[in-house]
């Protein structure tokens, strides 16, 4: 797949919740994860497909509830691309939040090397 294909597919699996899916499907198996900044039980920078899918299964257990999965259509230039997520969830503890972040994206060889995302 070219970045264009990758970054349709990924838009089309997160905008039904699939996240796990879709790393599974698109991302290399060193792919790396970059957060804005550390937070308690999340590290700034993840390295490697089995870490950065149990960074979303320890994100999905503290979701209580999500009421809203928004993404933009993606914007593609050269190896990378670039989407708005945004997520209304209920969150254990913490109420409901709605959060807004832009990702960004770099694909080599047909699969996504690096996820990163800002506030």
């Amino acid at each position: 797949m070219n970045t264009k294909e990758i970054a349709a597919r990924l838009v089309e699996l997160c905008r039904r919740g699939a996240f796990e899916t879709a790393q599974k499907e698109l991302f290399s198996a060193d792919a790396v994860s970059i957060e804005p900044c550390s937070s308690p039980g999340f590290e700034k920078e993840t390295k490697g497909l089995p870490a950065i899918i149990e960074k979303g299964h320890r994100f999905a257990q503290m979701l209580e509830a999500t009421h809203v999965i928004e993404v933009s259509e993606p914007l593609v230039a050269g190896q990378s691309f670039a989407c708005t997520m945004r997520l209304d969830a209920t969150m254990k503890g913490q109420g409901r939040m709605d959060m807004t972040e832009l990702c960004v994206y770099e694909v080599k060889d047909g699969k996504v090397i690096s996820e990163q995302f800002h506030p």
